[in-house]
């Protein structure tokens, strides 16, 4: 990793921002709004089928050696690929396979390998003879998930991704996820990175629309589904100013992530939704009923636990 990082990055395009130094998804989402304000409001938002299990070995190993004559490391890199894979069924048989697609999952270098085959999905996209010239079309990629912008999403563009991703690349595309969303039309809004961005009317601006950009549905889903977890009845056992520890920890790094954009709402919810779940909790763990004091909250009480909300 650290010898063939630095060659490849020398190739790579701005347009990828996954598992790259100085690169991250806030920049990707930045990348996005500047080319909607731009007018590219027309979005194919594509889903690859199992990418990092599905990239062909020989086609790979092609783009590697592109750019790496020692044929030591290539060997290397083939060996670690195809590693042996052992399994046993529960009669105690072992069956041993060699995998002839796909990167080992939580491999150190699996990342840089799936950045360099999409790599030359790019260079084929800002071709001469690729969309990014005769569309006119803007492409915003991290790791496996991409999404194309053009001021108007013809059947032509979404033929040439689809072709040859599918045909050249060898990769499934699964076109149950994969969908074009006209960003202009009400109702309409693309999920990316764990963000949702849509246009929405401006309550203060005389109706104008803008931009809105916020943690997901599914995002706020998950983290709730966490806060559930941390609060259940076989945390009943644990004092709870360690409980409220764990949650401010893991608040405080969850909002790092989500302060991106216009995160008020969603904070305000996930902040109520963890008062009523540490509420509950206190009630559950007491063999009486729990009381606030006379004149306090329980927002206050829990201040006092030592809880730090969004």
């Amino acid at each position: 990793m650290l010898v063939i990082e630095p060659i490849f990055e020398a190739d790579f395009l701005d347009s990828s921002y996954g598992f790259r130094p100085g690169k991250n998804a806030h920049q990707a989402i930045d990348a996005i709004r500047q080319y909607l304000s731009a007018g590219f409001t027309e979005v194919y938002d594509a889903d690859l089928k199992s990418y990092f299990d599905t990239i062909p070995h020989d086609a790979l190993i092609k783009c590697l050696e592109r750019r790496i004559a020692d044929r030591h490391v290539l060997k290397l890199i083939r060996m670690w690929l195809e590693c042996p894979v052992v399994e046993t069924d529960d009669h105690g048989r072992t069956q041993v396979s060699r995998p002839k697609q796909g990167t080992p999952q939580g491999g150190v270098v699996s990342p840089l390998l799936a950045n360099i085959y999409l790599h030359w999905f790019e260079k084929q996209f800002r071709r001469g003879d690729g969309p990014g010239t005769w569309a006119k079309a803007k492409l915003v990629r991290y790791a496996d998930d991409f999404v194309v912008l053009a001021r108007y999403q013809s059947r032509l563009l979404v033929n040439w991704i689809e072709g040859l991703l599918e045909g050249r690349f060898r990769l499934t595309i699964n076109r149950e996820k994969t969908r074009i969303v006209k960003m202009r039309q009400p109702g309409e809004s693309l999920t990316f990175l764990g963000f949702t961005l849509r246009y929405d009317r401006d309550l203060h601006g005389r109706g104008r629309r803008y931009l809105n950009v916020i943690a997901s549905k599914k995002a706020l889903a998950r983290a709730r589904e966490k806060i559930r977890e941390m609060t259940g009845p076989q945390r009943c056992c644990v004092p709870i100013p360690q409980v409220i520890q764990e949650i401010n920890r893991w608040l405080m790094s969850w909002s790092r992530y989500y302060r991106y954009g216009y995160p008020r709402s969603v904070f305000r919810q996930l902040n109520w939704y963890v008062i009523a779940r540490l509420s509950r909790h206190l009630r559950r763990r007491s063999q009486r009923p729990f009381r606030v004091a006379e004149g306090q909250t329980v927002y206050a009480k829990l201040q006092r636990l030592g809880l730090r909300l969004l």
